[in-house]
């Protein structure tokens, strides 16, 4: 598809913008220098994104995760029942004994902490080389680090798990046992 070439006054304005370039960026001068010359100067490449390769985890932890959640704080019975005929009271009451079965499940079995010291609603500095898996970015993203901010949230970060070991031939998918009463 051809294009029109720009207007007059398009072309001073770029005129005017690219002599600005040329002298307080180098590489750009350099650029339009190899144009000149003859030279095909394509578009700077895009840097490449950093593709870890995915790795195998195995699912029977998150499956016993789930049965002990269950387990203490009915969370499946939970969030599989159609709460919509309910009231805000009763469904608040349901959620406060969720809420402490799932709490007393993380304690027992995880040790968890901010991932981010400062309190939220705290301004911060991230430099060159910070933890990208562990702190993202929202909001305006432009440009290079240092970035500065505000917490919206501290994350959280487990450093220690202690799920207990299963027996040899554990069925991990049975998170609730049906119960049948006589």
């Amino acid at each position: 598809m051809a294009q029109t070439p720009p207007s007059f006054m398009r072309r001073l304005s770029l005129a005017f913008g690219a002599f600005f370039a040329i002298l307080s960026k180098p590489d750009f001068a350099a650029q339009v220098m190899r144009l000149r010359a003859g030279a095909d100067v394509a578009a700077p490449a895009a840097p490449a994104p950093d593709v870890r390769p995915l790795r195998e985890v195995p699912h029977e932890a998150a499956l016993q995760l789930l049965g002990m959640l269950q387990r203490e704080a009915r969370l499946i019975d939970f969030v599989e029942e159609d709460i919509a005929a309910y009231s805000d009271a009763d469904v608040g009451g349901a959620a406060r004994l969720v809420h402490a079965g799932c709490r007393k499940v993380m304690r027992e079995h995880f040790s968890i902490e901010p991932v981010c010291a400062d309190a939220e609603g705290s301004r911060v500095t991230l430099a060159d080389g910070f933890d990208a898996a562990a702190i993202r970015l929202t909001g305006n993203v432009v440009g290079k680090p240092p970035f500065t901010g505000t917490i919206s949230h501290r994350g959280w970060r487990v450093t220690d798990a202690r799920l207990p070991k299963l027996a040899e031939h554990h069925d991990a998918t049975i998170i609730a046992q049906a119960e049948v009463e006589l």
